[in-house]
């Protein structure tokens, strides 16, 4: 760190509600070292485990005072030595900032930054991160989707279920998605699902089974399988998948619908996946910005000084639609 430069940061000194997250004017800048960037933020998005985190109830707690925030668009302001791929005024995102996100500069690792497309926004830029390399962690590396399949996205009209249709169908998939309000069936719909399933009417995995005319489905992105998993594996079709996205909880499941389909449960952690895996999905959504068929949904815009705001809102409104996202 450098007292050089000042910059306007959220800074969290203990843990607790949302009123912890505090502005500060007088942070010092971060410097970048060698095969670092250092990111003039424009947008941050704000993502659930941020808010775990600064509760203090998650598993990993980062030493206090922390700047929370990982998910950045914004301009490349520097690059320390080492740095060939990118260069001072270049529009980039990373998932993975080394400083914190809720700030006016941030530090990334070279090989986590990745250029954004001028299609998109810097609030675009800022909700690609971590939804989308999630989607396509779960659709590609884990469950190994191949054009021609029934992919179901049970939640899909969340981040990772928007970015998950998204890709689905630009990867020549039949898409089905799920999701519980008017709204959200009509997000799912504008966003690459051939038919959109009312999850909260009841006897609604008849109809998704209906669709596939009683074949069942290849592939289920699962964002809340807690509650779901079980149906999941009744609507599988022979040799189906069910990628683990999101859970709240314990569930009870019979194996025997496993064994009947020979099918598989496949859990998806992002922080699993390795530098090759991150590139092969940083150039395939750089396609997508180019062609058109990659545009994040963004919901709810705050200034940096309501960052409060946004933790509430993310927690106690999660119906909203789009990812929300901090204006720096």
């Amino acid at each position: 760190m450098s007292g050089c430069r000042l910059m306007t940061a959220v800074r969290v000194s203990e843990f607790g509600a949302p009123s912890v997250l505090r502005l500060c004017s007088d942070v010092a800048a971060p410097q970048p070292g060698h095969r670092q960037v250092l990111i003039r933020v424009h947008a941050c998005g704000v993502n659930p485990v941020e808010t775990y985190i600064r509760a203090g109830t998650y598993a990993r707690k980062p030493p206090l005072p922390y700047t929370p925030g990982t998910d950045v668009a914004g301009v490349v302001e520097s690059v320390g030595e080492g740095v060939t791929a990118l260069k001072a005024g270049d529009r980039v995102f990373t998932m993975a900032t080394e400083t914190g996100g809720y700030a006016e500069f941030t530090v990334a690792a070279d090989q986590c930054v990745h250029k954004l497309h001028d299609a998109l926004t810097f609030p675009q830029g800022a909700a690609v991160g971590i939804p989308y390399f999630t989607a396509y962690r779960a659709l590609v590396h884990k469950a190994h989707a191949k054009a021609g399949e029934t992919v179901l996205i049970h939640g899909a009209s969340g981040g990772v279920g928007v970015a998950a249709c998204q890709l689905s169908r630009a990867l020549g998939l039949k898409v089905f998605g799920t999701a519980g309000t008017p709204e959200g069936l009509k997000l799912a719909l504008s966003n690459g699902a051939h038919l959109a399933f009312n999850h909260s009417e009841e006897g609604y995995t008849g109809k998704i089974m209906e669709a596939t005319e009683d074949r069942g489905i290849d592939v289920i992105v699962e964002m809340l399988s807690n509650v779901n998993l079980s149906k999941d594996l009744q609507m599988l079709a022979m040799g189906g998948r069910v990628t683990i996205v999101g859970s709240r909880g314990s569930v009870e499941i019979n194996p025997r619908d496993t064994m009947a389909k020979e099918s598989s449960i496949i859990g998806v952690v992002l922080s699993f996946a390795t530098l090759e895996d991150n590139k092969e999905c940083a150039a395939l959504l750089y396609a997508g910005m180019e062609a058109g068929w990659l545009r994040p949904v963004v919901g709810s815009q705050y200034p940096l000084a309501e960052a409060a705001q946004a933790h509430h809102d993310i927690i106690e409104c999660p119906g909203a639609a789009g990812k929300k996202v901090l204006i720096i």
